[in-house]
């Protein structure tokens, strides 16, 4: 099958790769028909993880189940599934309080908790950029879609990773109805964030960003864009929540945070946050930070560390929710707001484009170039 492979530092091409198999009873085999690039494969694409070469990425998947092993019961062949990207068990301890993002037993290092399809460190398990994807313990990976799973693709591969990550940093940070509401980033994860929040019928939201493309996203679902290029984010924030800062905060952004010229701070965002958020107020945290950086600008980063305002986060009173979101706790839900017509987080799609493509479309993505706010790709099988 064709598959979007990784050479090495911002190298990746269209291979022919050996056709993914049912292992065990309880896989399923999925036709991809859509996969989407995301800022996190973007980490692994600059060679800032220690991500091998030679793999596949791609954990933003959905497609239609064309085989099942024969102890998989209620996923039948036909069926259009999305698959959240955690690989997930659905019985160990952590998988049972719903921490799908921490199983203990999909990941073979046992020091590491939790699995995903072609991340870095998540486990052997090959991405979804690809025409085929193996599905381990489909009956719990599996969401199943509605009828309209095929006219509402772009909608629904959503909730494989950014929906659920963009609802999970509201949850991390608390966001209640009537909140203020601040988000550090408006890629992908940060707008669906601020999506999140607005569904959650916070009272503002606003979004600190400097491309003018994906500030425009932000304004339109009626947030307040704020570009720190332009003007301090942190002023900006208390002049619009009275001097008190905002109730909630959402770090979406991760630890290649940069500022308008370039330069890496992965503590920037954290600091800002800490100082926009008021006293007592919750920030939730799903920007990436890893435990050593291959690359790092910042030599703290090389073991993970950053110089962060512990003293005034403690003086302030404020909480923080970290970790990679734990997406079958609210893939159910957000499937159904789709389906129902209450969300369209496909607002966010800038190219469509056939699997064949993918190398240009990593170019352009992580150059931020204009308009290219999310890429859905196509296989073709």
């Amino acid at each position: 099958m064709k598959a979007v492979v990784y050479n090495g530092p911002r190298s990746v091409s269209i291979q022919d790769v050996p056709d993914p198999k049912i292992e065990r009873p309880t896989d399923a085999l999925v036709k991809v028909t859509t996969t989407n690039i995301c800022g996190s494969d973007l980490h692994m694409y600059e060679g800032r993880t220690d991500f091998e070469k030679g793999r596949v990425f791609g954990h933003e998947n959905l497609g239609e189940v064309v085989e099942i092993g024969n102890a998989v019961d209620r996923i039948k062949v036909g069926d259009m599934v999305c698959l959240p990207f955690n690989v997930s068990c659905g019985f160990c301890r952590n998988c049972e309080k719903g921490l799908t993002a921490f199983c203990l037993t999909t990941n073979p290092d046992p020091k590491m908790a939790g699995a995903a399809y072609g991340f870095a460190d998540m486990g052997p398990y090959q991405g979804g950029q690809a025409q085929y994807l193996r599905v381990p313990y489909a009956d719990f990976n599996c969401l199943r879609l509605p009828e309209d799973a095929r006219e509402k693709q772009d909608d629904y591969v959503m909730v494989a990773d950014i929906f659920p990550t963009g609802w999970h940093a509201t949850q991390l940070a608390c966001v209640q109805p009537g909140d203020t509401v601040v988000i550090y980033g408006s890629g992908p994860v940060g707008l669906m964030a601020a999506y999140s929040a607005t569904l959650k019928e916070a009272s503002k939201v606003m979004v600190v960003d400097f491309h003018p493309d994906r500030l425009k996203l932000a304004e339109s679902i009626g947030a307040i864009p704020i570009d720190f290029s332009k003007e301090d984010p942190i002023e900006r924030v208390l002049q619009l929540t009275n001097g008190r800062g905002a109730d909630r905060g959402c770090e979406c952004v991760g630890y290649q945070a940069h500022d308008p010229q370039g330069h890496e701070h992965p503590n920037m965002t954290m600091n800002n946050l800490v100082r926009s958020v008021k006293f007592t107020g919750g920030i939730g945290v799903v920007g990436v930070y890893v435990p050593n950086d291959p690359a790092p600008q910042d030599p703290l980063y090389k073991q993970g560390e950053i110089a962060f305002d512990w003293g005034l986060l403690w003086f302030k009173g404020q909480s923080i929710g970290t970790g990679q979101c734990n997406v079958k706790d609210y893939n159910r839900h957000l499937r159904d707001l789709i389906h129902l017509g209450k969300a369209k987080p496909s607002f966010i799609v800038s190219h469509r484009l056939p699997l064949e493509q993918a190398p240009d479309a990593y170019q352009h993505f992580d150059a931020r170039d204009n308009g290219w706010t999310k890429v859905v790709l196509k296989p073709a099988a």
